[in-house]
């Protein structure tokens, strides 16, 4: 990290929010042009200076602000039959998709084999209704829409970050590096993240030490000093999703300030004519992320999720943005 870096962090800490770490405005290349398709066209953008969450936003945390404002999730309340045309009505319960893993090989091309929509699943039932977060308090929370995550945000005095902020502070201050922390998955054989180890999805090594979730900061930060930017759970953004990086973007004759990706009404799920659903983008990859389904743990990955969805490894990250001093 440069001296002008150091320098500017330094005299930002002064004026820092709690546990939130400054990220000094720079340029850097987002997106990648070796993996997926989505990924693409690699391309130079440039962010202002913001504060960024420390670590995920915790179940501790989210609590906190559930007692103060009474909110309830997006899990907790019955599908509005409106929204889902054709959906028998004995099948719109409150719930939330939870991983449940096979005990054999299946069809990687079939969700469906892995995922379960659960009644009673919720942040307060992370894996089902029988379950609970009283030894989970520094986990991430999970089964949060992105309504969810943007009301915490609000009562925060918060925002969601960009995608080009989120990937801008994950590779750390190493631009073009394939993961947050090197060109290298496990440098000198250490897991640098809780991502999955072994045959997804029916064969966990736990080689990371984790079966599912995580306590936040269990693995080292990076080049910012930010915790589970990579694996973990998936974090929402605050950009609508698209099925690529802006073409004009890349060739534009100046760099991007500050981009915002995506139009909700390119956002929709073309596979799903009937449902109306506008999604987000994700980024960081999960706790599910594996060699041989999802190589998504790397800062340029992103992933499509519909803002009415929960699920068991999705959690959110909140930022500020202010000019020092204010």
């Amino acid at each position: 990290m440069s001296d002008s870096i150091v320098a500017s962090i330094s005299r930002a800490e002064a004026t820092s929010p709690p546990n939130m770490v400054f990220i000094p405005a720079g340029t850097f290349r987002m997106g990648s042009d070796k993996h997926y398709p989505e990924e693409a066209p690699a391309h130079h953008v440039a962010v202002d200076g913001f504060w960024i969450d420390r670590t995920p936003v915790t179940n501790r945390q989210f609590k906190e602000f559930v007692r103060a404002t009474g909110h309830v999730t997006f899990a907790e309340i019955p599908p509005d039959p409106k929204s889902y045309p054709g959906t028998l009505p004995h099948m719109l319960y409150a719930g939330s998709l939870v991983f449940t893993p096979p005990h054999h090989p299946v069809d990687l091309r079939d969700w469906s084999q892995w995922w379960t929509f659960m009644r009673g699943a919720n942040w307060r039932h992370p894996y089902g209704p029988k379950s609970n977060i009283n030894a989970l308090d520094n986990h991430p929370v999970v089964h949060v829409s992105y309504g969810d995550a943007l009301a915490y945000a609000k009562w925060a005095a918060k925002d969601l970050p960009s995608e080009a902020e989120w990937e801008f502070a994950a590779r750390g201050g190493l631009d073009g590096a394939e993961f947050a922390w090197g060109d290298e998955f496990t440098p000198g054989g250490r897991h640098r993240a809780n991502t999955w180890q072994g045959n997804f999805p029916y064969e966990n090594r736990c080689e990371d030490g984790f079966d599912r979730t995580s306590p936040v900061m269990a693995f080292p930060p990076n080049g910012y000093a930010i915790y589970d930017m990579i694996g973990n759970v998936w974090e929402w953004t605050a950009d609508w999703w698209s099925s690529k990086h802006q073409a004009d973007a890349a060739k534009a004759c100046c760099v991007p300030q500050n981009p915002r990706g995506g139009r909700e009404e390119d956002s929709y799920d073309a596979c799903l004519p009937n449902i109306r659903i506008a999604r987000k983008v994700l980024k960081g990859g999960s706790h599910l992320c594996a060699p041989n389904y999802c190589r998504r743990y790397r800062p340029a990955a992103r992933h499509a999720e519909a803002v009415d969805t929960s699920t068991s490894h999705v959690g959110f990250r909140c930022v500020v943005r202010r000019a020092i001093g204010n």
